[in-house]
C-alpha cells in the first residue's frame, strides 16, 4: 500500500535487526566468560537472549528480502515455517518471562531459601519447560493452520506469516481455528501476566519494607529492567491477539506486530545493560582483561 515507505523501512529495520544480534550476542558471550555473571538471573537472560535471537531471525531475514526487491513472495513451506517458529518462540517468551519473575520473586522475598527452591536442576527444568510449551502450542496452532484449504488469491495482507493472516486465505469457515487461537492466547498471554505482576507485587510490598537504601537501589535496577521488558513484550502481544478481529485493527495489528519482532528484541540488551550494574562491571572486567593480555 505505502511502496514509498519500503526503503525507509528496510533501512530502519535492518538496523535494529543488527542492534539485536549485537546486544543478545554480547550479553550470551558475558554471562558466558564472567564468572560473577554465572548466577541463575544470568542463566534465563542468556536464555531470553538466545530467544530473541532466534524470533528474529525467524522472520526478519525475509522481510528485509522483500522490502529490498521487487518480489514480495515466500513459498508455503517457508510460510507455514515461519509461522511455526514465530509462534512457538514468541509462547516460549511468555513463560519464560514468567519463569524470571519467579526467580526475582524468590531472590527478594525468599532470601534465605532462594538457594533451595531455585536449585540449578530445578531452574533448567523450568527452562526447559518454557522452550517445550512453546513448540507444543504451536504445533497444535500450525497443524491446524497447514490443513485449512487455501482460496485461488495466495496475498499474505501482513510483512510475515504470522496467525492469524494466513488464515486469511482459507475458502472455508475458520471460525473454530480462531476460537482456539483466542483461548490458547489468553492461557500464554493473559495468565503469564497475572502471575509476574503478582511476584512482582509481592515484591513491591517485601521492599517498601526494606531499611537499606542499596537494597532498595538493586532491587529496582534489576527488576525495573525485567518490568520494562514485559510491558514491551505483553501490551502488544494483548493487543494483537485479544482483540476481535476488523478491518481497522488490521493495519494497526501489522505495526504493532513489527514493533514487537523488531524492536522489543533490540531493546531488551540495551535495558538490562544500562540498568543493571553487575552487567557494566562485567563488560569493565572483560575490556580490562583483553587490554592486558
Amino acid at each position: 500500500h505505502w511502496p514509498h515507505l519500503e526503503v525507509v523501512l528496510f533501512v530502519l529495520i535492518l538496523m535494529f535487526y543488527l542492534m539485536t544480534l549485537i546486544g543478545n550476542l554480547f550479553i550470551i558471550v558475558l554471562s558466558y566468560l564472567d564468572a560473577h555473571l554465572h548466577t541463575l538471573m544470568y542463566f534465563f537472560l542468556s536464555n531470553l537472549s538466545f530467544l530473541d535471537l532466534c524470533y528474529t531471525t525467524s522472520s526478519i531475514p525475509q522481510l528485509l528480502v522483500n522490502l529490498w526487491g521487487p518480489e514480495k513472495t515466500i513459498s508455503y513451506a517457508g510460510c507455514m515455517t515461519q509461522l511455526y517458529f514465530a509462534l512457538a518462540l514468541g509462547t516460549t517468551e511468555c513463560v519464560l518471562l514468567v519463569v524470571m519473575s519467579y526467580d526475582r520473586y524468590a531472590a527478594v522475598c525468599r532470601p534465605l531459601h532462594y538457594t533451595v527452591i531455585m536449585n540449578p536442576r530445578f531452574c533448567h527444568l523450568l527452562a526447559v519447560a518454557s522452550w517445550v510449551s512453546g513448540f507444543t502450542n504451536s504445533a497444535l496452532h500450525s497443524s491446524f493452520t497447514f490443513w485449512v484449504p487455501l482460496c485461488g488469491h495466495r496475498q499474505v495482507d501482513h510483512f510475515f506469516c504470522e496467525v492469524p493472516a494466513p488464515l486469511q486465505l482459507s475458502c472455508v469457515d475458520t471460525r473454530a481455528n480462531e476460537l482456539t487461537l483466542l483461548i490458547t492466547s489468553s492461557i500464554f498471554v493473559l495468565i503469564p501476566l497475572i502471575l509476574i505482576l503478582s511476584s512482582y507485587g509481592a515484591i513491591a510490598w517485601a521492599v517498601l519494607r526494606m531499611q537499606s537504601s542499596a537494597g532498595l537501589q538493586r532491587v529496582f535496577g534489576t527488576c525495573g529492567a525485567h518490568l520494562m521488558v514485559v510491558s514491551l513484550f505483553f501490551i502488544p502481544a494483548m493487543c494483537i491477539h485479544l482483540q476481535p478481529p476488523s478491518e481497522s485493527s488490521q493495519d494497526q495489528g501489522k505495526f504493532i506486530a513489527l514493533f514487537y519482532t523488531v524492536v522489543t528484541p533490540s531493546l531488551n540488551p540495551l535495558i538490562y545493560t544500562l540498568r543493571n550494574k553487575d552487567v557494566r562491571e562485567a563488560a569493565r572486567r572483560q575490556v580490562g582483561l583483553d587490554w592486558e593480555i
